[in-house]
C-alpha cells in the first residue's frame, strides 16, 4: 500500500505542477522583472513632462464623464440610493452642456434600486460584488451575489482578485474564482477586477496580478476597493497601464483601466489620464476604457469647468 500511496502522491504533485506552469507559462511570454525605482523614476519624468499640457477644460470634461460616482457606505439604503440616483438624473437636466458621469456604483442589494430610477441613457449600473472589499468568501456565495446582481439590473460588476491566493501563490485558485465570476457575469456585462494593489506591495507583483487577471477573463483591471491603504498610486497606475499594453499587443485584445481609491484632486485624475495617454494611446481615452472611482471629484471637477465653487453631488 506504501508503493501505491507514493505514486498516487507523485502523480497528484506532477498533476498540481502541470496545472501551475499553465499560468506560469502564461507570465513568461511577459516582463514581470519590474524594478521599482524605475518605476517611481518613469512616473515622476511624465508627471514633470507632461501633465501640464492636459491641464485643460476639455481634458477635465472628458474626466468628468469617466467618472463612477459610488455610494458604498454602510448607512446606504434604498432611500438614500434612489435620492443619490435622482441626483444623476437632475444633473443632466440642469447641465446639458456637461457629460454625464459613466457610471452609478453601489452594492448588489441595490441594483433594483437604481435599475428602476435611473433615466439617463448612456449611463452604466456597476455593483460591487464577489464578497466586496475582501473577496473572502465560498465561490457558491460569490457566484450566487454577482448572478443576483445582474438579473437585477447591473450593466457592470466589480469583483475583487483573491488577493490572499495570489500572495500564496495559489495562481489556479486565484485564476478559477475570477473565471467562474466572470461567467456568472454572461456574455454581455462586463467585469472589472480589483487588485488591491496596496496589498500586492511591489510592481513585479501587480504585474503578475493585472496579468493573471486579464488572462482569467478581466475586462477591466483596476487598482483598488478604496477600504484598503494605500489605495490608487501613479507607479501602480503605470505598472498596471504596461500589462494592459503588453497584453494588447500579444493576444489583440483591449481591457479597460480603472484608477480608484486615494483620488482626492483635480490634478490627481489629471495626472492618470497623463499616464494612460503615455504608455496606452489614445485608443484608451474614451469613457469605455478608462474609468475613475471616485466620487468627491465630481464637484471638484464641475466647479473647475465651471469657474465657481459648486457642491451637486
Amino acid at each position: 500500500m506504501g508503493i501505491i500511496k507514493d505514486v498516487i502522491l507523485h502523480d497528484e504533485e506532477t498533476m498540481g505542477q502541470e496545472k501551475t506552469s499553465k499560468y506560469e507559462l502564461a507570465l513568461t511570454k511577459y516582463n514581470t522583472a519590474i524594478d521599482d525605482n524605475a518605476v517611481r523614476d518613469a512616473v515622476r519624468n511624465i508627471i514633470a513632462e507632461k501633465v501640464s499640457a492636459n491641464d485643460t477644460i476639455d481634458v477635465k470634461k472628458f474626466l468628468f464623464g469617466s467618472i463612477e460616482l459610488t455610494t458604498l457606505k454602510t448607512t446606504d439604503s434604498d432611500t438614500s440610493v434612489l435620492a443619490f440616483t435622482e441626483r444623476v438624473n437632475d444633473f443632466d437636466n440642469q447641465y446639458p452642456d456637461m457629460p454625464h458621469v459613466a457610471t452609478v456604483c453601489v452594492y448588489p442589494c441595490f441594483a433594483s434600486t437604481v435599475a428602476e430610477s435611473l433615466e439617463v441613457d448612456g449611463v452604466e449600473i456597476a455593483c460591487v460584488s464577489g464578497s466586496f472589499p475582501s473577496s473572502q468568501a465560498r465561490i457558491e456565495v460569490k457566484i450566487a451575489e454577482t448572478s443576483l446582481a445582474v438579473a437585477d439590473g447591473a450593466t457592470e460588476i466589480d469583483i475583487v482578485m483573491p488577493v490572499g491566493k495570489f500572495l500564496s501563490g495559489d495562481y489556479e485558485g486565484m485564476c478559477d474564482d475570477i473565471a467562474e465570476l466572470k461567467a456568472a457575469c454572461g456574455e454581455t456585462v462586463p467585469m472589472k477586477v480589483i487588485l488591491e494593489t496596496g496589498a500586492l506591495k511591489t510592481a513585479t507583483n501587480i504585474k503578475k496580478a493585472a496579468l493573471l487577471a486579464m488572462y482569467s477573463g478581466a475586462d477591466y483591471i483596476k487598482t483598488s476597493t478604496g477600504k484598503l491603504q494605500p489605495a490608487a498610486t501613479p507607479e501602480a497606475a503605470y505598472v498596471m497601464c504596461q500589462a494592459i499594453k503588453e497584453y494588447y499587443d500579444e493576444t489583440g485584445i483591449q481591457i479597460g483601466f480603472k484608477p480608484a481609491g486615494g483620488i482626492n484632486s483635480v490634478m490627481d485624475a489629471i495626472i492618470y489620464y497623463t499616464i494612460v495617454k503615455e504608455v496606452l494611446g489614445e485608443k484608451w481615452l474614451t469613457n469605455k476604457w478608462f474609468r475613475l472611482g471616485t466620487s468627491r471629484l465630481a464637484n471638484m471637477l464641475l466647479s473647475e469647468i465651471k469657474g465657481e465653487q459648486i457642491k451637486f453631488f
